[in-house]
């Protein structure tokens, strides 16, 4: 297991001016499993790769357990990468393409042979060692490049976009596979997404990136409970913001007033804020309750685990409230109220 500290890491290409990566501190601890999260062209596979000593950082530091890893070539920093595309030889058997890391540091071919045998049983893939890349599925072949690199032990295994090329089903079965494996291993994972709910099934710490620029670096489930902007917010499912001016516990909108007190409040500002809450926190028609506010049904929208609701409030605006399967019998152009529960609403400067 290896401890992985970024410090203030930053990337300037050649003939541009605009930092793909910018002053980006991680700290990543042993054992654990990363996702770093962004839109396309945010920074992530720059990031990946400097941890991985393909592409050198224009300034900054990258530590393994303590010690800079600058000095040292990717063929001997034990930061394995698995690309999105796999790249395995197609002239080789898979068996061969497994033990070709190996094979370079001079590894004795029996043993060699015996470690393929347990990296494809790793990965639940026995018996296919004499079988050609080109007669395996994506899924598999998939597999086989996970393999080849934990063959080597690495002390850091790096995945660029792992999953993006499998269909839906194969994407639940690697994720379960990645899981088990970095159980059973322990190492150190960091990988590369851009699909929010990939990064919450996989990682206990997700890193959001913006523009090269390290948003929020949190567990899943604070990115959902206390995003740290509109749009760390909004790249997480939010759909439901409403201006106003906070003072205190209260939060003043031209809707009225509302009370809040969600955990880590303190660190919400004073002053002009946007308030915003999970469609799925919502309580729609409540008992007589502060925090409440009317509305009419504009559009309900079956799902089938919940259904959705947009609904027009008095000052025109539109929010968003869902509730699991079809209860009720709410309709398009019913009137209800909904209410804000205190520790549910969550608020941040605006933007």
């Amino acid at each position: 297991m290896t401890h992985v500290v970024l410090q203030k890491l930053n990337k300037v290409y050649p003939g541009t001016t605009q930092a793909a990566v910018q002053d980006m501190h991680l700290d990543i601890p042993s054992g654990q499993l990363v996702a770093l999260l962004g839109p396309s062209g945010c920074g992530k596979t720059t990031t990946l790769k400097m941890i991985a000593g393909l592409i050198h950082p224009s300034s900054g530091d990258i530590t393994f357990d303590g010690a800079s890893v600058l000095p040292i070539p990717a063929e001997r920093r034990g930061a394995v990468m698995v690309f999105q595309n796999y790249l395995l030889f197609p002239y080789m058997s898979v068996g061969q393409n497994v033990g070709f890391g190996l094979k370079m540091r001079g590894v004795p071919q029996k043993t060699i042979n015996q470690k393929v045998i347990e990296m494809l049983e790793l990965v639940k893939l026995p018996n296919i060692a004499n079988r050609r890349p080109k007669q395996l599925s994506g899924g598999q072949q998939q597999r086989v490049a996970l393999a080849r690199a934990l063959i080597t032990a690495p002390k850091v295994l790096l995945l660029d976009e792992p999953l993006s090329n499998l269909d839906a089903h194969l994407r639940d079965e690697m994720r379960e596979l990645i899981l088990s494996i970095q159980r059973q291993l322990g190492v150190t994972m960091i990988f590369v997404t851009h699909d929010q709910e990939e990064a919450v099934l996989l990682a206990n710490q997700i890193a959001l990136i913006f523009e090269g620029v390290l948003q929020q670096y949190a567990p899943p489930d604070v990115f959902y409970r206390q995003p740290i902007s509109e749009r760390a917010a909004r790249f997480f499912g939010g759909v439901n913001f409403i201006a106003g001016t906070r003072r205190g516990d209260r939060v003043t909108t031209a809707l009225g007033d509302f009370v809040f007190n969600p955990a880590g409040k303190d660190s919400a500002p004073e002053g002009a804020v946007t308030l915003t809450i999970r469609p799925e926190q919502i309580v729609l028609q409540p008992a007589d309750t502060r925090n409440s506010i009317a509305g009419r049904i504009r559009a309900r929208i079956y799902v089938g685990t919940y259904t959705r609701y947009k609904i027009v409030l008095n000052d025109g605006s539109e929010i968003e409230a869902t509730r699991p399967g079809d209860v009720g019998s709410l309709e398009e152009g019913d009137a209800v109220r909904l209410a804000f529960p205190e520790d549910r609403i969550w608020v941040v400067a605006q933007r």
